[in-house]
């Protein structure tokens, strides 16, 4: 099964007497791989609630965006125009349809 791990991962294992098995995901899979992390990061969070998982789906979500040309700035600056645009979640409004 191929998964992305972060950057040092290889470099750890090897530290510890193992060997390593990995290879540098192709560009035209890289997206998928990093969808397919997003999830498991996101499904992490969502079971433990902890902040360092949180820190995790940003970590994919800055790798996402650098796929598409964008600095986390730039993924800043999307954010806050959307927000000025039709709000951000701070109040926490909940819609009741029907």
């Amino acid at each position: 099964m191929a998964k992305l791990v972060r950057d040092r991962i290889p470099e750890i294992i090897a530290a510890s007497g193992a060997v390593p098995q990995h290879r540098t995901a192709a560009p035209e899979e890289a997206e998928a791989l990093l969808r397919a992390k997003l999830a498991e990061e996101t499904a992490e969070f969502l079971g433990s609630g902890e902040a360092e998982e949180l820190a995790d789906v940003l970590e994919v979500l800055h790798a996402l965006a650098a796929q598409r040309g964008l600095t986390p700035a730039d993924l800043e600056g999307l954010r806050a125009a959307k927000a000025e645009a039709r709000g951000a979640f701070t109040r926490l409004y909940v819609w009741e349809q029907g």
